[in-house]
């Protein structure tokens, strides 16, 4: 079935996704069915590189930090260009924390007053994979710091986080970034799933995220297959995209739990 886009979400505390985050992609041909090769390649994966902000939480990290800090509508901006694909990911990271300046102290407390939140499902689908002996990668264009705990929360390794690096001074000031990492530039996350490939010796990995970044991971020598998720927000080039486009993670869970 093909066909244009809605929305859905479910775990932790069930989130909903905000209105205002429906796109509309009236005219946008979706592959709501996965092809007989896109659904062989997702039950064959020996691993899955999930992005984190907006497909495994519910929340931009990024956007959130800056709220915190006092700068949230501005890096909203940056952040809506760089997943639409409207400007190199690495100049939409540099300038949001140019706006943010986020200092050690900053980045701790809001931490510790902002816990994941997990996207509906997300605990399932993970569970699901990783009972099959599917590996299970978190590869974003968020910040390490972040990350670790929402891995915590799944039970995935730090080692099989790829992310940004917060920088910072011996006094605990912000010093930027670190752009020695894949996902701190354009077509960072190809690279990372290249590497995840190359290290472990995986023929098939499948990709799954919400943004223009995801989709750069198809890429010859990447991802095997791409599987767009519209459960918070719908980027409509994305959906268009995708060789899979799910709308909840639950229908991801049935399509392993009813293989035969």
């Amino acid at each position: 079935m093909q066909s244009t886009i809605g929305v859905l979400p479910k775990r932790i505390s069930p989130v909903r996704a905000p209105c205002s985050a429906l796109a509309d992609t009236a005219g946008t041909v979706v592959k709501e069915t996965a092809s007989a090769e896109v659904l062989r390649i997702w039950r064959s994966a020996e691993a899955v590189c999930f992005d984190v902000d907006s497909t495994v939480c519910v929340d931009e990290g990024i956007n959130e930090l800056a709220a915190f800090c006092g700068a949230g509508e501005a890096v909203a901006e940056w952040t809506r260009k760089a997943m639409g694909g409207g400007v190199p990911f690495e100049e939409a990271l540099a300038a949001r924390l140019s706006i943010i300046k986020p200092s050690m102290k900053d980045v701790a407390t809001y931490l510790a007053a902002h816990p994941p939140r997990l996207s509906p499902g997300i605990a399932d689908l993970v569970g699901t994979l990783q009972q099959r002996g599917v590996a299970v990668y978190l590869v974003s264009g968020g910040f390490r710091q972040m990350i670790e705990p929402v891995a915590e929360l799944l039970n995935i390794s730090t080692d099989h986080i790829y992310a940004n690096r917060l920088l910072f001074t011996e006094d605990g000031e912000h010093a930027g970034f670190d752009p020695a990492e894949y996902t701190a530039r354009s077509g960072g996350k190809a690279k990372a799933v290249e590497e995840i490939k190359k290290r472990n010796g995986f023929s098939t990995v499948v990709a799954i995220g919400d943004g223009a970044t995801d989709l750069e991971a198809r890429r010859p020598g990447g991802a095997d297959a791409f599987i767009g998720y519209g459960g918070i927000v719908v980027r409509p080039t994305v959906a268009g995209a995708a060789d899979w486009f799910v709308r909840d993670f639950q229908s991801l869970v049935r399509s392993l739990v009813d293989q035969i």
